[in-house]
């Protein structure tokens, strides 16, 4: 017998899903407390049967009370209709008292229109005269409008704590509205302290926190952040979830996102590989779902926690052949973290011999546990190839998106986040945002990081232009005065000058935090070699994305180890410039580029300054040279081995050469030219050379393991019976970084 969802009974009824699981308990039919729980046929039926007959009792209950209730008010109030009647009559009884003026009244108006006449004439020219000086009202009226919209971003205050946080200028009439104080007494104050100013002349920040003091509150400064506003959400409507698709490589996520995007974002793609955040949206009956592709390679976690930050629902793709890898339980993580629901989906089920049961008894072990076995985790077998299950896929999204009922309001500024964000040779600074609250308009004025800007134009995930993108929308924002660092948020201000005011402040405090770090010079560098300490491979760095430049920094610098490590002195988004070569040059490091290229003035300053250029599509690749240059650095190390062992079995005196050891080679070969040691009751006495070696009178090069020979070591003569001479080589071995780590 098939099955009926909870939530299915709920949007055909119009009833929540929880007041249908209460109902059906009270029916007496244990159901689970979700709304992906399932019901039989006749349950849903009886269900059914018990909602139409309340809710003919209903109309039956609304249909009475309207007929008794009139009758009711009829024979409540038999005294109130006497008490008004006497009211009335001791009314008529006043007012023949209060008749009389009336006739004087008559007269007054007719005085009142003689008048009148002769000024008529002239009423026309005063109404002329009226209207200009209504109009600049209106002006004033606006000018004070604007003003008090620039209010709320001149400060902040707390009055129970005594707490002003004001910005590096104010207006006195501003201080004085946050402080509650009138204007004069502000004016006369700061005449006080010998400051002659006018309510609308701005003050520096240190004049008004000593204005602020002597009324009694605490100044701190008003950070960037602070400066921006956020109105209160007041018309909250729904909005459309924003689901992240995570996995391990290889796994399935981008041709999940072909088949239900109809986009080939895989081809694209260097290797097949995603490497940048892709935002789509996707219309259906049911609804429209906006989908973000976070890359699978370890290198982006970055670009992946990013992804988590700014989602509803996550989809975790797993292959049915390969299984739970590390980057699925990372992407699990992730998901925990940033508190989102996720629905697995189990993919490459059209291949013959998989096993899905064992995929999700894997997952459980991570705290994902199916539905059908008594938890909480929707898990659909799919293959992105056939699109199986993918429809059911679909339809479990939008179920949690239904329970957690997501809302935004759209009337309000919008509020988004930088998914990537690129310098387009054509086009300007181009950053792709997923807005999160309020309604992005083309010609807003906006601030993101360090970055200002107005929204020139905007296009949708398909590169069709649009004017406006509200909450849950991916757009691509043309007319940023730079690039934003991936995951910075994007807020609307008031206006461009507010603008330019906060990216400036950022700027600012950005520039002290750098000039503050301590800068290495190249006496300090030489120091540190010649104590051994450790070197480094200065990288400058450039990408095409924000998102890339990020991820390859990161795999960078977890390349090195506590002897090499790499610094990546800049990094930025864009092509290869010969300010790059130069900045590389002075600093003796190279230049790696990630899906960018040199222009022909970068490749001639390359040439001439002798600037070691690497361009690479494929992140593998990059760390693999990576790798080598580090262990080059490394350097080698001494090994050590063996080469044979001898026993003195008698000592000879010799005649102006000293004690010569008769010995017997036990295993190996004493060569000539290897180094010796000799070794007494375990213990090395002496390390050295051969002065000679002889198998009776003649010199040789080497003596085998069961031959006799005769042995002089070079310098030394405290030789005796029964010593052991043990002869070895040593190499120079270049070292691995993986021993290194180890």
């Amino acid at each position: 017998m098939a099955r009926i969802r909870v939530h299915q009974i709920s949007k055909e009824t119009g009833i929540h899903w929880k007041e249908v699981i209460s109902k059906l308990k009270q029916l007496g039919i244990e159901v689970k407390e979700s709304a992906s729980s399932t019901v039989s046929e006749t349950e849903a039926d009886k269900f059914y049967m018990h909602l139409r007959e309340e809710r003919r009792r209903a109309q039956a209950k609304a249909m009475q009370p309207k007929k008794t209730k009139k009758k009711e008010e009829k024979k409540e109030h038999p005294s109130e209709k006497k008490k008004k009647k006497k009211a009335k009559e001791k009314r008529k009884e006043e007012k023949p008292a209060k008749e009389p003026p009336k006739e004087k009244a008559a007269p007054q108006r007719e005085e009142k229109k003689e008048p009148v006449k002769p000024i008529g004439d002239l009423s026309g020219l005063m109404t002329r005269r009226k209207t200009r000086p209504s109009k600049k009202k209106k002006r004033k009226r606006e000018r004070k409008e604007l003003f008090t919209e620039d209010k709320t971003l001149a400060g902040r205050v707390d009055m129970d704590e005594g707490t002003l946080w004001l910005p590096d200028t104010i207006l006195p009439i501003e201080l004085a509205e946050l402080m509650d104080e009138p204007v004069e007494d502000v004016i006369d104050t700061l005449k006080k302290h010998g400051i002659s100013t006018g309510e609308r002349v701005p003050i520096s920040f240190e004049t008004a926190t000593m204005i602020g003091n002597e009324y009694g509150f605490e100044v701190l400064p008003l950070e960037g952040e602070e400066k921006i506003v956020r109105p209160e959400s007041a018309n909250l409507q729904p909005r459309p979830p924003v689901v992240t698709v995570m996995g391990h490589v290889d796994h399935g996520k981008t041709t999940l996102l072909d088949y239900i995007c109809s986009t080939k974002v895989a081809e694209r793609e260097a290797g097949g590989i995603t490497q940048h955040i892709g935002a789509y949206q996707v219309k259906m009956k049911e609804g429209i779902i906006t989908f973000i592709d976070t890359p699978g390679h370890y290198a982006f976690t970055t670009m992946r926690a990013r992804g988590a930050s700014v989602t509803d629902i996550v989809i975790l793709v797993v292959a049915a052949d390969d299984g739970v890898m590390p980057q699925t339980i990372e992407a699990i993580n992730h998901a925990k973290v940033a508190n989102v629901p996720i629905v697995v989906a189990i993919n490459k089920i059209d291949k013959p011999g998989v096993n899905p049961d064992k995929v999700k008894q894997d997952l459980a072990t991570h705290g994902l546990v199916p539905e059908e076995w008594g938890g909480e985790t929707i898990m659909v077998e799919i293959s992105a190839k056939t699109g199986q299950g993918v429809d059911e896929l679909l339809e479990m999204v939008l179920l949690q998106a239904e329970m957690l009922d997501l809302k935004a309001d759209p009337t309000i500024p919008a509020k988004g986040t930088i998914l990537e964000a690129r310098l387009d040779t054509k086009r300007g600074v181009v950053a792709t945002v997923i807005v999160q609250e309020g309604t992005l308009k083309r010609g807003d004025a906006v601030v993101a990081g360090l970055h200002w800007g107005k929204t020139r134009a905007m296009f949708d995930h398909a590169g069709k232009p649009i004017n406006e993108a509200g909450p849950s929308v991916p757009a691509e924002v043309l007319g940023l005065s730079g690039v934003p660092m991936a995951g910075e948020a994007l807020v609307v201000v008031e206006n461009e000058r507010k603008a330019r005011e906060i990216s400036q402040e950022r700027k600012a405090k950005e520039r002290d935090s750098m000039l503050s770090k301590p800068r290495l010079s190249l006496e300090e560098m030489m120091r540190q070699l010649q104590q051994g300490k450790a070197e480094e491979l200065r990288v400058v760095l450039k990408t095409d994305v924000h998102g890339s430049l990020e991820a390859v920094r990161e795999a960078l610098e977890r390349a090195g180890n506590e002897e090499v490590a790499v610094k990546v002195i800049h990094g930025g988004v864009g092509g290869i410039t010969e300010s790059d070569i130069l900045l590389a040059a002075a600093a003796n490091a190279i230049v790696v580029g990630f899906n960018v290229r040199p222009d022909s003035q970068a490749r001639n300053a390359a040439e001439r300054e002798k600037v070691e250029v690497r361009l690479y599509r494929v992140i593998y690749d990059l760390l693999d040279d990576v790798k080598k240059v580090l262990e080059g650095m490394l350097g080698t190390e001494t090994q050590e081995e063996v080469v044979g062992r001898a026993e003195i079995r008698e000592v000879f005196s010799v005649p102006k050469i000293g004690k010569v050891a008769g010995c017997y080679v036990l295993e190996g070969t004493i060569q000539r030219t290897s180094s010796v040691r000799l070794i007494r009751d375990g213990v090395v006495i002496h390390e050295g050379k051969l002065a000679s070696l002889k198998r009776f009178k003649d010199d040789v090069k080497e003596v085998a393991a069961g031959y006799e020979c005769g042995m002089h070591i070079e310098g030394f003569q405290d030789i005796k019976k029964g010593d052991i001479i043990e002869a070895y080589t040593t190499q120079e071995v270049a070292r691995k970084l993986e021993e290194t780590k180890a």
